[in-house]
């Protein structure tokens, strides 16, 4: 059931130096499932709304987080400016880009790709697998920039401590001293050597559109997976 809640900035976090999560308590949380989106809009300003994936995970309680890469937006400009204590109306859940409505593919495990901000309601499912100990295999690629582009590192890397099923491959595009990842982009070769049971597993996709549409077209045209083996989200406004 969806709602409409005002809820109170609890804390600000910056994590890259243009994404920041916001925390939000609102009071008695609506029931949401990993991986779901909401809207978000200043109180008074109902022009001023963006919609963006949920962030943190059901397991974890008293608030709901959305996370969001700064642009030059109304919206972003008012991102930038928000402290605790500052009100903001939110609606919620929306989405079936979720573990829970797609249990089928626990036995067979799951593979995420997902570049730059995309990563949003990809780590919502992950910390929800990690701490419900699901035993799911995962295996996550992720797409950046740079080392400095990575959302949620020390996140999925106290993930991976916790749960050996869970494997991610960073992709970037410069190579970082002393850190482990694959210089390039995401191609078929590499999900091939990163994913070497890609035959039978679930792939999710979230990034910005375009990228979307590309790995799509890789996995049905170079790798020949059924299409009903790729779910996606139909998310708009990622970049705004």
């Amino acid at each position: 059931m969806t709602g409409d809640v005002i809820g109170t900035v609890k804390e600000v976090i910056r994590r890259t130096h243009n994404v920041k999560s916001i925390r939000v308590d609102v009071g008695k949380r609506l029931a949401f499932k990993a991986g779901q989106f909401l809207s978000a809009a200043f109180k008074g300003e109902s022009e001023c709304k963006r919609w963006l994936s949920i962030s943190n995970s059901p397991t974890e309680e008293g608030y709901i987080e959305f996370t969001k890469k700064l642009t030059q937006s109304d919206f972003s400009e008012k991102l930038e400016a928000v402290k605790p204590g500052d009100k903001i109306s939110l609606r919620y859940p929306f989405g079936k880009f979720t573990l829970e409505d797609n249990l089928g593919d626990m036995r067979t495990g799951i593979t995420y790709l997902s570049g730059g901000i995309g990563i949003t309601p990809i780590r919502s499912m992950c910390r929800y697998a990690v701490d419900k100990k699901l035993g799911t295999d995962i295996i996550l690629v992720y797409a950046n920039r740079s080392i400095n582009d990575i959302v949620f590192r020390e996140d999925f890397e106290e993930m991976q401590r916790r749960y050996d099923k869970l494997k991610v491959v960073n992709v970037l595009c410069e190579s970082a001293p002393g850190f482990n990842c694959v210089v390039g982009v995401i191609n078929s070769e590499m999900v091939k050597k990163a994913v070497p049971d890609y035959t039978v597993r679930k792939f999710y996709l979230c990034g910005p559109p375009p990228m979307v549409e590309a790995m799509r077209r890789m996995l049905v045209g170079e790798l020949s997976l059924p299409k009903e083996n790729i779910i996606t989200e139909n998310f708009q406004g990622y970049e705004s």
